[in-house]
């Protein structure tokens, strides 16, 4: 998992509430446990004008130029700000895969699906809740403001905005820990790795009946 300290970014607006993980990564792409080859797939039915499928080339599928994903203005954009509860829904961990390979770092809402919340740290995704009023107010500038940018400083935990803002948000300690040295759960139980070890090495001494050969 890459580590995640400062980021500066496009921010892209997605000012629609309730926005759950089918309408993120559609159903028919969770046939795939891996990881990548889902950012093309991202809000496939807004997307597109047709009905994606699994392995299929998006190259020539019709799109629909009204959704914000497909105006030039928020290309390349890695900041998504959006409206409450974004994220409900199913629990799938496809949804932070498809945002994050996309190129997605920071989600900003004023609330977000708790099982989404918690697959998004999981996967070094940083959502970020902030009050409406100030979710509100970013969708106001960003919309007047082509390539209007964001930098995220999880350092600081400080979101700050083009005019010198800086606006705090929340976050655990150990979320924060997690995200600024890379860490998944994998990685964090692996920094334990040679007091594992030591345990599995006196546990064995002490229940040599438990690593019998079969």
């Amino acid at each position: 998992m890459n580590k995640f300290t400062v980021h500066t970014g496009i921010a892209m607006p997605m000012n629609r509430h309730n926005v759950d993980t089918d309408a993120i990564i559609p159903k028919q792409f969770l046939k795939s446990i891996h990881r990548t080859g889902f950012g093309p797939n991202l809000f496939d039915a807004w997307r597109y004008l047709d009905t994606g499928e699994p392995g299929r080339d998006n190259s020539g599928r019709p799109l629909n130029r009204e959704f914000v994903l497909n105006q030039p203005r928020y290309a390349g954009a890695s900041i998504l700000v959006a409206g409450r509860n974004f994220g409900c829904g199913s629990s799938r961990e496809h949804a932070p895969w498809a945002l994050q390979e996309y190129g997605f770092q920071t989600i900003i809402a004023p609330a977000f699906g708790d099982i989404f919340f918690n697959n998004c740290y999981k996967n070094g995704l940083l959502p970020i809740v902030l009050p409406e009023d100030v979710v509100e107010r970013l969708f106001v500038e960003i919309e007047a403001t082509p390539g209007y940018p964001l930098t995220i400083d999880l350092d600081q935990q400080l979101v700050r905005t083009p005019s010198g803002e800086q606006i705090p948000f929340d976050i655990t300690p150990h979320r924060r820990y997690c995200l600024m040295n890379g860490f998944d759960d994998i990685g964090l139980s692996l920094q334990k790795a040679e007091q594992i070890k030591a345990f599995e090495i006196k546990r064995r001494a002490q229940y040599p009946f438990l690593f019998r050969d079969a």
